[in-house]
């Protein structure tokens, strides 16, 4: 598998979720697959890691941690009223390959079969994930590589070294980067990996919220390898020799990075129907996105700026249904949108109190 080249969302089929797929197919082959069995039935996660075309359990203990060269199904189930509800997220490692990332769009499809249709789904892909998406992890790390080389336990004394870069304060993130002096800047923290010694660097301008998860992330690797390493602390101006050694040799630390304001887009609204014989797709509203403009009858589209819901009415057509997904990444590329943007699907018949809240 290459695992090298960056993932390219045209390439795969995760655009056509819904566009060749009949659902009582998909219902049938979900009743064989043993992963489903069972889920769904209480409170709490699932993961999912797609492995040569299967789905493969990931262990409760790594939950929060992904490889970048992977693709993953994130099932989160939770209670509103007497009833489960269901999220699924499908989550796209900027690496994985395509058909990594064909594979856990389909199964998403497959699980949500599974569960009677209502879930709302989610595409995430590393680096553009929805704040849903990041709520569910106290700690979210992003690490190098992927079904090879994941989850395989290393002693400590036998530890490759890694650089984690901590930074965020709302949603920390933890993402593994490149062993180089060039890798750091001010404004965040690091912590270098030795295996039996944590180097815990603290920039001169990162937040505090960011210290204190850097020191959370380093007990929690201390605790893993049952307190054998050696946690050492230090600002800009201590820096041991043998953190710039590891490094590969000392270099100037870069200033804190100017925050980029993220790009404001204006919300609409565009219905997708096939009432006359043919698909037409038109806007109904501008600069809101009203409650009252989605009817049960079609499928809409609802920019909402950070994220693209494909929301489907109770009443929609089948065609409706199916092209709702492949509109809405379309709708992206047509209007010069990042392609990595959150994609939801969410039903009418599934009503997603968190979707309501962002309307108007």
């Amino acid at each position: 598998m290459i695992k090298n080249r960056k993932l390219n969302l045209e390439d795969t089929n995760v655009a056509l979720i819904g566009t060749a797929l009949d659902h009582k197919v998909k219902l049938d082959a979900a009743q064989t697959e043993k992963q489903w069995h069972g889920v769904g039935q209480k409170e709490g996660l699932t993961i999912w890691r797609i492995e040569n075309f299967k789905v493969v359990p990931v262990p409760k203990e790594t939950y929060g941690k992904f490889y970048d060269g992977d693709s993953y199904i994130i099932l989160h189930t939770f209670k509103e009223g007497n009833s489960y509800k269901h999220d699924i997220h499908f989550f796209l490692g900027q690496f994985t390959t395509t058909d990594e990332a064909g594979t856990a769009a389909y199964k998403t499809v497959e699980l949500d079969e599974f569960l009677g249709g209502g879930p709302v789904e989610y595409r995430e892909v590393q680096g553009f994930e929805s704040s849903r998406f990041l709520s569910l992890f106290p700690q979210y790390f992003i690490l190098r590589g992927g079904v090879e080389s994941g989850f395989n336990h290393v002693k400590p004394t036998e530890y490759k070294p890694r650089l984690l870069h901590i930074s965020g304060d709302r949603s920390v993130k933890v993402e593994e980067v490149d062993i180089n002096y060039k890798s750091l800047n001010q404004g965040d923290c690091f912590i270098l990996d030795c295996g039996l010694t944590l180097y815990q660097l603290n920039g001169s301008k990162s937040s505090g919220q960011e210290k204190i998860k850097a020191a959370e992330i380093a007990r929690a690797i201390d605790g893993e390898r049952k307190g054998l390493p050696k946690v050492e602390v230090f600002e800009e101006g201590d820096i041991p020799a043998e953190f710039w050694n590891t490094l590969g040799g000392k270099g100037p630390i870069a200033a804190k990075a100017a925050s980029v304001a993220a790009p404001k887009y204006e919300k609409a609204v565009y219905k997708l129907s096939d009432a006359t014989g043919k698909v037409a797709f038109t806007q109904v509203a501008k600069g809101s996105a009203p409650k009252s403009a989605l009817k049960s009858e079609d499928a809409f589209i609802v920019d909402l700026g950070s994220e693209i819901y494909a929301w489907i009415g109770s009443k929609a057509s089948t065609n409706e249904k199916k092209l709702a997904f492949s509109y809405a990444t379309q709708y992206l590329k047509d209007n010069n949108r990042n392609q990595y943007t959150p994609v939801i699907r969410v039903l009418e018949t599934g009503s997603s109190k968190h979707f309501e809240s962002l309307l108007n």
